[in-house]
């Protein structure tokens, strides 16, 4: 879909995008469909997985696509996967899937080649698009409020997120159409910021959230985290560009199974980096 953009005239590109995105959206399971979903300790749930595109500093172009599986509940990781890309396709507010979707389904096509027993049972990204072209559980996770359906970071939403007083507590989003869309999050206890949690695929509002309080060792879910870090730390060393050392700690850190590119890693928790969209 990204290649067919790339040489469409903009309006062309977007009908094209806007039709696309009906289709999938059609396709979006809301409900949980593994039986790990509904044991309250998520029983049976082994792996999990994350994935994010860093870019080069300066560049819209070149970036790194990363996925990263780790083991649960331990949030070890046992398999990553970064590779250097060149985005074609224009970034337009709302349809950053078109953009980046592709080259992280390559990157799940390349894991179920190579070692399809660490295949994620659930995951974390660019949640509903992925989720379809993947047919994975997954999960819409983001850092800002997307602002659709009359929702608004207003007084009235800080007023709600000042009541998040420990992790795990939230409260429901609700559109100016009285559609749940999804829910915020204090995700760690030292978290000053929540995260806006949302459906993707095959899971229920209410299991995406209890999974993303599960995989945070920070405000960020572990598997994105991860998988920032890494990619990041991956354009670094085939680039060289300059970036601060990783952390002693971050590089004594081993992954289990095979090593796809170097690794990388920092107790930082909230960069100022580009916040996953939870939609497509």
């Amino acid at each position: 879909m990204a290649e067919e953009a790339e040489a469409r005239p903009l309006e062309e590109t977007l009908s094209l995008w806007k039709r696309e995105q009906a289709r999938l959206q059609a396709l979006v399971v809301d409900r949980d469909t593994e039986a790990w979903q509904r044991d309250a300790a998520f029983s049976g749930l082994r792996r999990v997985g994350g994935v994010d595109v860093s870019f080069v500093k300066g560049d819209s172009v070149r970036a790194c696509a990363s996925l990263v599986v780790l083991s649960y509940p331990e949030l070890e990781v046992v398999y990553e996967d970064c590779c250097m890309v060149s985005l074609t396709a224009p970034y337009v507010s709302g349809f950053l899937a078109f953009r980046e979707v592709p080259f992280l389904v390559d990157a799940v096509r390349r894991l179920r080649e190579k070692e399809p027993r660490l295949v994620p049972q659930a995951g974390f990204g660019v949640a509903c698009h992925l989720g379809v072209l993947t047919d994975l559980p997954c999960v819409g996770v983001a850092k800002k409020l997307l602002q659709v359906d009359g929702l608004e970071n207003d007084a009235q939403h800080k007023e709600k997120i000042r009541f998040l007083q420990a992790g795990g507590d939230s409260f429901p989003l609700v559109g100016g159409s009285g559609t749940v869309l999804g829910m915020a999050l204090k995700s760690h206890d030292r978290s000053s910021k929540p995260l806006y949690v949302s459906v993707g695929h095959k899971i229920s509002l209410q299991a995406a959230v209890r999974l993303t309080r599960g995989c945070c060792r920070f405000r960020i879910p572990e598997p994105v985290r991860q998988a920032d870090i890494r990619s990041r730390d991956y354009i670094r060393r085939t680039l060289g560009a300059p970036g601060p050392p990783a952390p002693a700690q971050a590089r004594s850190q081993k992954a289990q199974g095979p090593k796809v590119c170097p690794k990388g890693g920092s107790e930082e928790p909230e960069g100022e980096d580009r916040p996953p969209e939870a939609h497509s």
